[in-house]
């Protein structure tokens, strides 16, 4: 009861906003109707029941009237396929918040895998973080080194000035700065890059066959 306190806790009011920031439907949905096929896809995405008021103040604006129970039969059908242990998993890898719709028999399997979830979502994020700041360190460094043998190149023109060589050489020395701090970067976004992918090994060691391999 604790862990779900936490969960709900921490993501529910972010849910809100998010839900409420823009309209649920279009007009093409609405006038479409299909309301079993908009309740079993909320149900399966672990939606909140108000959801349903959502789409009527969407559609209310094309005269269209939610049909009630045909969309809160279908919700259901799709909350039975979502709280269950492969559905909290998904949730969880795919970063999506739980908003507490599931019962606390079938909680007890949704949770854990909703958090075993999580931290596959927490580490294959850090892989992907560390991958950028990886490219984006190398981009960097081949764009100054390319800027440093153009400083040199310029250097070795003839009619300088006193003056006009030591801004170059100030220049080349800044660049080399630069250099020396991407390089930095990229060791930081290997090191970083190591170590969450042997987390993820480590996760799929330890959970990856409760969850078909993931």
């Amino acid at each position: 009861m604790v862990i779900r306190t936490l969960i709900l806790a921490g993501v529910a009011g972010a849910a809100t906003l998010a839900l409420g920031s823009c309209a649920t439907m279009s007009e093409d949905q609405c006038l479409a109707g299909a309301w079993g096929e908009r309740g079993y896809k909320d149900g399966l995405e672990g939606l909140v029941q108000t959801r349903l008021a959502d789409h009527a103040e969407a559609c209310a604006k094309y005269g269209v009237v939610p049909e009630t129970e045909i969309y809160m039969s279908a919700r259901e059908d799709g909350l039975r396929s979502y709280c269950t242990l492969s559905g909290g998993f998904q949730a969880g890898r795919q970063g999506r918040s739980y908003a507490g719709v599931c019962p606390a028999f079938a909680e007890e399997d949704f949770i854990p895998a909703y958090e075993d979830g999580r931290r596959v979502y927490a580490v294959e994020q850090a892989i992907a973080s560390a991958e950028t700041n990886l490219s984006s360190a190398v981009a960097y460094i081949d764009d100054r080194e390319d800027k440093l043998e153009a400083k040199r190149d310029e250097l070795g023109q003839e009619g300088l000035t006193d003056e006009q060589r030591q801004k170059i050489r100030e220049r080349i020395e800044e660049v080399r700065g630069e250099i020396r701090d991407a390089r930095r970067r990229a060791r930081d976004a290997e090191d970083a890059l190591r170590y969450a992918r042997d987390e993820a090994d480590r996760l799929r060691f330890s959970i990856g066959s409760r969850y078909g391999g993931w």
